[in-house]
């Protein structure tokens, strides 16, 4: 495959931009065959590629031009000496001109199709080496039909491996949500050009391991056609973190004030102020309660831990910091709110996470023009007064909906972080693993935004930064003993690694491959 169109490796797209990139490809090559043959040969091979012993081969294709792509398979896979029949619903006869022409290509060499019905269910599916998922692609933003999810349910039951066709069936390409029945693939190779919704949400469940088959469009197909976001991962974090100088001192290197810990939530501060420090921070400050300034020094004496028995007494603090995290622990009570609302009118660059959401949901606050907030998609739907799951269901455009509200920059945690700012295009961090589904997480996230906002960074680049070197050290901490029973306290030696861009970093396992 052509590897010209390099430009969009980062790039990420939706359904729209797509079906221009199809039809200018298509008015270039004069054929609109073409670009189906190349996808098909493009799926073969990675195929091939990948389970190179699959003898049978079952192909299920719906009645679009994702079905098209299927037949072209299927056929490549019969000249190879493979038993490959199509399966499809009795309504899945192939409609488009194109997905026509496949199939009687299919046809034409002795392919045979089986109609799905109970009887096909029991001979067709349960013996096959491989399914194809060729039913529906970008064209796909609703639950499948019943019949459609039963054939989907099928695919999913099978014993053997689900090989998808630019998207997972049921799965939609622009938001990333399922909401029916959804194949869940074991790799998913993706026509033409990354899509935004199969990187975050619950497609990250249903895609399995991407590549890209860019069917020979290069750079030019893609002028004048913008990307809705832009895809993170590990090796980019050294294009932010360069080297310091040889004369750095403390003072250049930033100065952070936590602000948290009430009763009983001690190690969030903790785990925010280690986190700023291993993040490069040069100076650390964390005012809390009494009771919990002890046991901070004694786990980390570089800080610099005050009580803070009111408002009035971070004035100080307030005074020498060069950004705030501010929530932490901070709890909802009455020590909690002026120390909000203190922090906020302060001006200083400032991370918003945990009870500090919860405090701007039932009392909005004008935010400083650069304020981060890290929700997560519960908080997020309590800040738009939503729901968890309307957040879930289209993750980009509540990102928006909190970055338009507050006027701040957003970092919606979960699978498939999306930072989002005005007039920013988004970024997802193609980083992070289900072991960081643990209390404290975002603790330490908190802490690292903060320090990169005091060492100079802008707030949307501190934000992608600091989300992806969360995630990248989340990843690595995994690696080392798995993802059950990981806890934010192993991020800390993985944080200072990841901060170097001068230590030869690991590089954590990825699930995307260009071919």
């Amino acid at each position: 495959m052509s590897h010209a169109a390099a430009p969009f490796v980062h790039s990420l797209f939706d359904a729209a931009a797509l079906r221009q990139l199809e039809a200018r490809a298509t008015q270039r090559l004069g054929d609109g065959f073409e670009l189906m043959r190349r996808a098909g040969r493009a799926a073969w091979r990675d195929l091939l590629a990948h389970w190179p012993e699959a003898m049978r081969i079952v192909v299920v294709c719906g009645p679009g031009n994702n079905g098209g792509d299927g037949y072209v398979l299927a056929r490549h896979a019969k000249d190879a000496g493979r038993d490959v029949p199509v399966v499809h619903l009795p309504e899945h006869a192939p409609r488009s001109e194109l997905a026509r022409l496949a199939a009687e290509e299919y046809t034409g060499v002795g392919g045979r199709i089986a109609i799905f019905d109970d009887a096909t269910l029991q001979t067709c599916l349960p013996s096959c080496d491989l399914v194809v998922d060729a039913l529906f692609g970008i064209g796909l933003a609703r639950a499948p039909d019943a019949a459609t999810q039963s054939l989907i349910a099928a695919m999913n039951a099978n014993d053997a491996a689900v090989f998808a066709l630019d998207v997972p069936s049921g799965v939609d390409a622009d938001r990333g949500c399922a909401p029916g029945a959804a194949a869940i693939a074991t790799r998913t190779i993706e026509f033409i050009a990354p899509k935004a919704g199969l990187r975050t949400g619950a497609a990250l469940d249903h895609a399995g391991t991407l590549s890209l088959a860019s069917l020979e469009l290069d750079a030019p197909d893609f002028e004048g056609i913008a990307a809705i976001a832009e895809r993170l991962a590990a090796t980019d974090l050294p294009n932010w973190l360069a080297p310091r100088p040889r004369d750095s001192h403390k003072g250049r290197n930033g100065r952070v004030l936590c602000i948290g810990g009430d009763h009983g939530s001690g190690g969030a501060i903790m785990l925010c102020a280690e986190a700023a420090l291993r993040s490069g921070a040069g100076l650390v400050e964390v005012a809390t309660r009494e009771r919990h300034v002890a046991p901070l020094l004694a786990r980390l004496p570089e800080a610099m831990a005050h009580e803070v028995g009111d408002a009035d007494a971070l004035h100080a603090a307030l005074e020498r910091a060069d950004a705030i995290a501010l929530g932490p622990g901070l709890g909802r009570g009455a020590w909690s709110l002026p120390l909000y609302e203190r922090a906020i009118a302060s001006g200083k660059p400032l991370l918003l996470d945990a009870d500090a959401l919860n405090l701007l949901a039932t009392r909005p606050f004008a935010l400083p023009a650069d304020a981060v907030i890290t929700p997560h998609p519960g908080e997020a739907a309590r800040l738009l007064e939503s729901t968890t799951a309307d957040v879930q269901r289209d993750r980009f455009a509540a990102a928006r909906a909190l970055s338009d509200r507050y006027a701040c920059v957003v970092v919606l945690k979960g699978a498939g972080t999306i930072v989002m700012a005005a007039h920013e295009t988004p970024r997802v961090i193609a980083a992070g693993n289900p072991g960081m589904a643990v209390g404290g997480m975002g603790d330490v996230l908190s802490g690292v935004i903060a320090a990169l906002r005091a060492q100079g960074m802008n707030a949307f680049d501190a934000a992608a930064c600091g989300a992806l070197l969360h995630s990248a050290a989340g990843d690595a901490a995994a690696h080392d003993g798995g993802e059950r029973g990981l806890l934010p306290s192993d991020l800390m030696p993985w944080l200072r690694h990841f901060s170097n861009p001068e230590c030869k970093a690991r590089q954590p396992h990825t699930r995307e491959m260009m071919r």
